[in-house]
């Protein structure tokens, strides 16, 4: 009977012991952290061609690589080429303005306050339809996104398609179509 007790406890005990051990692994932040409007995580800022700032909120490196969150302001009606993340889920909070978002063969109108899921693997983007708008966003896991926007954002002029396909490529992405037009 002892033998039995022994094993059922243990047995029971066995799912509290491995998630134990996540939080001595993990390099996830152990304390709060603010980062002020118009402000980067980490002071870099990075402007979405050349222009719109699209701050590193909450960092791949608070996370450990669970969670990259942006901030995107945008002046004028612009939006990103129809591409793909393979590997990550992505989400989208409207701040300001409105937006219209074509993911896979739906489109969608979206106003502040509304929220919008992209799963990954599916074609997607967006056009900003208001002169000013926000986002508020996120990809999970976070990937190496905030790397893809510092090289995007490094680049002295703008990329070719095969420099951008390149550029995309390494970073689990895939340019599938033109950006939306209105």
């Amino acid at each position: 009977m002892e033998r039995k007790k022994f094993i059922a406890t243990t047995l029971a005990a066995l799912p509290l012991m491995a998630f134990s051990q996540l939080r001595i692994h993990s390099k996830t932040s152990t304390k709060p952290f603010i980062v002020r409007s118009g402000q980067s995580r980490h002071g870099e800022p990075i402007k979405y061609k050349g222009k719109h700032p699209n701050d590193v909120v909450i960092s791949k490196k608070d996370t450990d690589n669970a969670l990259s969150v942006f901030m995107f302001t945008g002046f004028g009606k612009i939006g990103p080429s129809l591409h793909v993340h393979y590997y990550q889920d992505e989400f989208f909070y409207i701040v300001e303005g409105n937006y219209r978002f074509v993911v896979g063969e739906e489109t969608f109108e979206l106003n502040a306050g509304d929220t919008i899921f992209l799963p990954r693997a599916i074609p997607h983007t967006w056009i900003q339809l208001t002169d000013n708008g926000k986002l508020l966003y996120a990809v999970q896991p976070a990937g190496s996104l905030e790397e893809f926007f510092k090289e995007m954002n490094d680049l002295k002029k703008p990329p070719t398609e095969e420099e951008s396909q390149k550029i995309h490529l390494k970073h689990g992405m895939k340019v599938v179509g033109p950006a939306l037009s209105l």
